[in-house]
């Protein structure tokens, strides 16, 4: 099949409080070509913009792919052309900054993952608050395979995220993981059959919809930003989000709704 410049990379829908990203290149299992992330900053630009977004999924098109990452062919050709190859972080490219790097987000992204997650798909499963994925689902950062590295925040929060010699090994390796050793590691939050994969990932949604989004967006701000710091430090840190949900009027909504027996009405504000 011919790979249509004119054709959008990116289909982006949103409903009932959620928005749902899906990478739709699935004749190249979702490969991400500097198009797509172009596409896929605008998205993300409209995610945090959007009040009534409270959540993301993110997933790839078809039964097959998340994605696999960088689109290696355009790669090749951009290094004929003189291109600079790239290193850690989108800085200076189409799309900077990624969802890789895009650390003022402040709404939880969901992955649906499904097949294969490798390189770049990895990296954006790794940077996701949540991650679901089929029983077929295969994770890997093969980087140091092809002479490359995993820039996009692999190397980083690999390491961060599981024990130190078990990433290493993938990282030095590009060994691939299941997705039952994925669970077992903590990487993703449940493992569950290709036919259960949409259901499982509207629990969660459903979950976080519910929930207050400035509670939310607060407790996400001060778990990420606070995650390197002492505890005596984190507790006396500036959180923007936590200093908007303590004034606002949800916070006097959920207690008062849970006095009167009744489901709390938010407003976001």
């Amino acid at each position: 099949m011919t790979d249509d410049a004119a054709i959008p990379r990116v289909r982006y829908e949103k409903k009932d409080h959620v928005a749902y990203v899906t990478l739709d290149r699935p004749h190249v299992l979702n490969a991400m070509d500097t198009r797509m992330h172009a596409e896929l900053a605008d998205v993300w630009d409209d995610v945090e913009a959007d009040d009534e977004v409270r959540a993301a999924v993110l997933t790839g098109a078809g039964e097959r792919a998340f994605t696999v990452g960088q689109d290696l062919k355009e790669r090749a050709r951009l290094d004929t052309e003189g291109t600079a190859p790239t290193s850690f972080g989108s800085r200076g490219q189409p799309g900077w900054p990624r969802l890789t790097d895009r650390f003022t987000l402040s709404k939880p992204v969901v992955a649906r993952v499904n097949g294969f997650a490798l390189g770049g798909g990895f990296e954006l499963a790794l940077a996701c608050d949540i991650v679901v994925a089929s029983e077929d689902a295969v994770f890997a950062l093969p980087e140091v395979r092809l002479g490359l590295v995993p820039g996009a925040g692999g190397v980083f929060r690999l390491f961060r995220q599981l024990p130190q010699k078990v990433a290493m090994g993938l990282l030095l390796t590009g060994r691939r993981l299941d997705a039952a050793t994925a669970l077992r590691y903590g990487l993703v939050n449940e493992v569950v059959p290709a036919d259960r994969l949409d259901a499982c990932v509207a629990e969660w949604t459903g979950d976080l919809v519910r929930a207050a989004p400035l509670s939310v967006r607060a407790i996400r701000e001060a778990a990420l930003k606070s995650f390197d710091m002492p505890l005596e430090e984190a507790f006396t840190a500036r959180y923007p989000w936590e200093e908007r949900r303590r004034h606002s009027g949800d916070a006097v909504e959920g207690p008062r709704a849970f006095a009167e027996k009744r489901d709390p009405v938010w407003s976001g504000r």
